[in-house]
């Protein structure tokens, strides 16, 4: 494990240089790893430990569009997609990949399969840590322990693809075999880590849950909307807002950010933009620290997740989700915002690739010259 420095912090970080593909294949050789889900992190999980070599089978309901979407991804019924339960018994690890809420739902089925020297994987630690409310509490006899990607499992897929990894976050509930921390480091690099850093279950889900009501999801939209509703309140078009607001920042300068730091996307900037971000981003700061500390203190008491699973449970939750979502698209930010993408030139479906076009002026001029010569 290496020991690296963050911003004066030593802590504890393991690579696939020290940790390489072919160790997380031997760890795991004569497990098979269950992935029970097939909504969010499944899917992308699931394909790269397969196409890295590991025995995984996946669990989900039969004839449901996750059944369907599985065996598209190339999962062969009877043979690596099986009914839930069924994957539960072949399983040795099993990846538990559900919603918090179906986690909370389908428990007492898991809980029956899992068998002594087993080991249960998460990749978030509502669960465990808000057990109180999930009822979620594992045997004694089993490894609990989790590798969480800081990203979708679409970019887990897409990066894994490009020959490129995710870096995730690893963390030991229970080491009952004395394995755990081979097992789950293994599946983290199998799954298409770049590298895994160390936390703990609370930490993991505490972060977690404020940055997807922060910085990652809820803040940035909230940030979005309040720029973009004054820039039309003082007469800017919907393109033109829109463009200041979310393009040049998504499309331009985050990619600069992600590259060398925000330090660095500044210094590529012009002065007057320098000037103007530098004067105002610790007054940003200031007024949105309290309400950073209002939300962790939410997390931290368990008002967030017992909202969810309050929220999650009702049977009419997809409904109410998609009027929200449906509100959110239809907003004249987030159709600005569709007209804007549609422009980009990668998705002018019409538009002659440069070869073909350049390929047809040929041709013209060359019928040109054969018609004057004639």
């Amino acid at each position: 494990m290496a020991k690296l420095n963050f911003g004066g912090v030593t802590e504890n970080v393991v690579t696939r240089e020290e940790f390489p593909l072919s160790k997380a294949q031997e760890v795991l050789k004569d497990e098979t790893v269950a992935v029970i889900g097939y909504g969010v992190q499944g899917p992308g999980q699931a394909m790269n430990q397969r196409d890295n070599g590991i025995n995984v089978i996946v669990g989900q309901r039969k004839n449901s569009k996750s059944w369907d979407k599985a065996v598209k991804d190339g999962f062969i019924p009877g043979e690596s997609l099986f009914e839930i339960e069924e994957a539960l018994q072949r399983g040795t690890i099993i990846c538990y990949l559900l919603s918090d809420a179906a986690q909370i739902k389908l428990w007492p089925t898991v809980k029956k399969h899992l068998t002594k020297g087993k080991a249960l994987y998460f990749s978030h630690g509502f669960g465990i840590t808000f057990s109180e409310q999930t009822g979620i509490v594992p045997p004694k006899d089993v490894d609990v322990f989790l590798v969480a990607p800081k990203g979708s499992g679409t970019s887990l897929r897409r990066m894994f693809l490009q020959g490129r990894g995710l870096n995730s976050s690893y963390a030991i509930y229970q080491d009952a075999t004395g394995k755990a921390f081979e097992r789950v480091i293994a599946l983290g690099i199998a799954v298409g880590s770049g590298y895994l850093f160390e936390t703990d279950f609370k930490k993991e889900v505490y972060s977690d849950l404020t940055g997807e009501r922060g910085t990652l999801m809820g803040a940035i939209q909230g940030i979005f909307a309040a720029q973009y509703e004054v820039l039309r309140e003082k007469g800017h078009s919907p393109s033109e807002a829109f463009n200041e607001t979310v393009e040049e920042l998504t499309q331009s300068l985050m990619p600069l950010v992600a590259e060398n730091g925000m330090d660095w996307m500044y210094a590529n900037c012009s002065t007057t933009a320098q000037r103007g971000a530098l004067d105002w981003w610790k007054r940003f700061r200031d007024v949105t620290r309290p309400v950073f500390n209002e939300l962790y203190e939410s997390v931290a008491a368990g008002k967030e997740s017992q909202r969810s699973i309050d929220s999650n449970s009702q049977p009419d939750y997809r409904e109410k989700l998609e009027a929200e979502l449906k509100d959110l698209r239809e907003s004249e930010l987030w159709q600005a915002g569709k007209t804007v993408r549609s422009l980009r030139p990668e998705n002018q479906k019409e538009a002659a690739p440069v070869a073909s076009h350049q390929s047809k002026t040929a041709e013209l001029l060359k019928k040109l010259v054969e018609n004057t010569e004639a």
